[in-house]
């Protein structure tokens, strides 16, 4: 296994309840870092903390709304209070969105999705890059895009627009903080087995499950540990001279 060096670093991960975010901070956390657990589910980044303390590591849980500004805010300055500083922030939070033909989808429903997803990564980013512009080695972001960030996907038509968007925003921002030594990256995940593919009956579905599965080249879903595996790494010293990428790790998704 690679071992990076993040020890007297912190992480803040938002969406860390469960999935992609849970094991992002664990992996974080495995690797020496102090992580600050963000999310709008208090059961449920508790239970990421705990498992943090159980593997040996530190972490801190802190409730985290990203449509409010004065609550991502207030989950940077936990890291600098708790921590010392803001290293590696990992811009997770997200939904799925309801599932209807663009002509279909409610104002409110798209204006939620784009709240969260789109929205919700400029205000994390906004606060990450204030605190690390004062620190003396800057910092890393992450922003979770998707491979839908790079294709179409019907009835999904407010998720998939967040997430070309997220990496429009990444690929900006990037170029405007570079010079403050903070590099802004994305990672474009595959369909990943989480809660997320459950809550949108794609993995309740055998047949669509299967469906979906067809469409990566390994024919299988993938898992959260692989992307955590991918958000770290654009973290550590490994990826020093990667700012702006759009990292796709989807086993060759075939869009529709």
């Amino acid at each position: 296994m690679v071992q990076y060096d993040f020890d007297g670093k912190t992480a803040v991960v938002t969406g860390a309840a469960s999935g992609i975010g849970r094991q992002t901070a664990l992996e974080f956390a495995r690797h020496g870092a102090s992580v600050v657990v963000a999310d709008v589910d208090d059961d449920g980044a508790a239970e990421t903390v705990d498992l943090i303390a159980d593997d040996g590591g530190e972490a801190v849980a802190v409730h985290t709304d990203v449509t409010e500004l004065s609550d991502i805010e207030g989950m940077v300055e936990t890291a600098v209070d708790e921590f010392g500083s803001l290293d590696y922030a990992v811009n997770n939070a997200g939904i799925g969105g309801a599932q209807k033909p663009t002509g279909d989808l409610d104002e409110a429903d798209w204006e939620r999705t784009i709240d969260i997803n789109l929205n919700g990564v400029w205000r994390s980013l906004r606060a990450e890059v204030d605190r690390m512009a004062d620190q003396d080695d800057g910092g890393v972001i992450v922003n979770m895009a998707s491979v839908l960030g790079h294709v179409g996907f019907q009835n999904a038509s407010a998720y998939v627009a967040a997430k070309h968007g997220v990496l429009g925003l990444t690929k900006t921002a990037a170029w405007e903080y570079a010079d403050d030594d903070i590099r802004v990256n994305a990672v474009c995940p595959g369909f990943i087995e989480t809660n997320m593919l459950e809550e949108g009956g794609i993995t309740s579905d055998e047949e669509l499950r299967q469906q979906i599965a067809g469409r990566h080249s390994q024919n299988r879903l993938g898992d959260p540990e692989e992307i955590a595996a991918a958000v770290v790494w654009l973290c550590s010293d490994a990826a020093s001279f990667t700012n702006g990428e759009p990292l796709t790790v989807d086993s060759g998704y075939r869009g529709i």
